[in-house]
């Protein structure tokens, strides 16, 4: 049995999390207020999400669709969910009909997916979702996300073609190893200056969602107001499950 599975160590291992959140955005001089901590359960059951929940936190995350279907019904109405993972067009309603409390889906990474999702948005009468657009910013052919080059235009699109989404920021993932260097978080912040430039929208309305366990205080630094947490406060994630 993993450490976490232990009675309240999981919100334990949540309020060591956001200490360290804390420091990193002081560091960083911002506010911690600035940065959302997103915790992410993949594979865990919802008694350990119901830990953190029970520790103040309504922050979740999920990368298949069938596990956050699973879980959000089981948990209060109140929690905002984020879905992380790449999201196939046949698997947008099941996830947008099952979670009515979806805050945000961070990984809207071509045109098609962004006009299959404000389709659904329109068709269930929801109000529009606030999206990120994913950047492939290490260059790596087994990770998702639209090339930096390409940034602006899935952007432009989003925010003019799409009114049923909020464009809110950008996204990127870390190398295979979900640990990112300075140059993926540099390349992110870039994207988003650029973003901003082309098309007028202040810095501080563009999130940056970058930094996972191995690399969030970093990623903080860098600027990141919006990082995805899973093992840390978790446990180390079961043998991953085929999404069905």
């Amino acid at each position: 049995m993993s450490a976490p599975a232990v009675e309240g160590s999981a919100a334990a291992a949540f309020r060591s999390v956001l200490a360290r959140v804390h420091q990193a955005a002081e560091r960083s001089g911002r506010s911690p207020e600035q940065v959302r901590v997103v915790a992410v359960s993949k594979t865990k059951p919802a008694s350990l999400l119901r830990q953190v929940y029970d520790a103040g936190h309504r922050c979740f995350g999920e990368n298949y669709v069938q596990e956050i279907v699973e879980k959000a019904p089981q948990l209060p109405v109140d929690i905002e969910w984020h879905f992380i993972g790449n999201l196939q067009r046949n698997k947008v309603k099941s996830l947008l009909a099952g979670v009515p409390n979806l805050h945000m889906i961070e990984s809207v990474d071509d045109v098609k997916i962004a006009n299959h999702v404000d389709r659904v948005v329109a068709s269930l009468g929801r109000k529009p979702l606030k999206v990120l657009v994913q950047v492939n910013t290490s260059g790596e052919e087994s990770k998702f996300g639209v090339d930096p080059s390409g940034c602006v235009n899935l952007v432009r699109h989003v925010k003019l073609g799409c009114p049923n989404l909020i464009f809110s920021g950008l996204m990127t993932i870390g190398m295979l190893d979900y640990s990112s260097t300075p140059e993926n978080f540099k390349t992110l912040s870039n994207c988003r200056a650029e973003v901003c430039k082309e098309l007028e929208i202040p810095e501080e309305q563009c999130e940056l969602s970058m930094g996972m366990s191995a690399d969030f205080e970093q990623a903080i630094e860098m600027g990141s107001t919006n990082v995805r947490i899973g093992s840390t406060i978790f446990g180390v994630r079961e043998s991953k499950k085929k999404d069905e």
